[in-house]
């Protein structure tokens, strides 16, 4: 009895280890202070969107600063870092909104100004992609990363416009 539960042990240990890694390795996206505005704006779907959006936007402004300075180190990992970061931050505005619509929140007006996020987003990715078609090796560290921002801002571009129009059919029907 005894020998198996050490058996058992020395194999849980391991996993047990793994795990840790790798919850340790995965990074909060948000800062104290950006995680503290949400908190504030926790029932307020128009505040709590727009966060978000200014959330992902900085995440991007960061990432086309650290891009043009010369001096970056490591341009490949911070790039990916800064990509996963977006990547996290956008998944989480959809979440969010995702959410208010169960909750049959208006969200009209937040939409509108997710849509011009999107735009936004989808070009500074672009351009992104496109200014890294020259530097193939660095780009293969964060070539999966980047096309995976692409697809969600286009697939979520698309969903917040079909439910943009779906809100507002639901506003038209509601005022007869």
């Amino acid at each position: 009895m005894i020998s198996s539960f050490r058996k058992l042990a020395w194999w849980l240990l391991p996993c047990l280890l793994l795990s840790q890694a790798w919850a340790q390795r995965r990074r909060e996206p948000l800062n104290p202070d950006e995680i503290d505005l949400l908190r504030d704006a926790a029932q307020d779907p128009e505040q709590r969107i727009k966060l978000f959006i200014q959330f992902a936007r900085t995440r991007l402004v960061s990432l086309e600063q650290m891009r043009a300075d010369p001096k970056t180190t490591n341009r490949a990992q911070q790039t990916h870092d800064l990509l996963q970061d977006f990547l996290d931050v956008y998944d989480e505005l959809n979440d969010n909104i995702d959410t208010f619509v169960d909750r049959k929140a208006g969200l009209r007006k937040p939409l509108k100004t997710v849509i011009e996020a999107d735009t936004e987003f989808q070009a500074k990715l672009r351009a992104l992609k496109q200014s890294v078609e020259a530097s193939k090796d660095e780009a293969e560290q964060y070539r999966f990363l980047l096309g995976n921002a692409l697809d969600a801002v286009d697939g979520g571009s698309k969903d917040h416009r079909e439910l943009l129009t779906e809100q507002e059919e639901a506003a038209k029907h509601k005022k007869k």
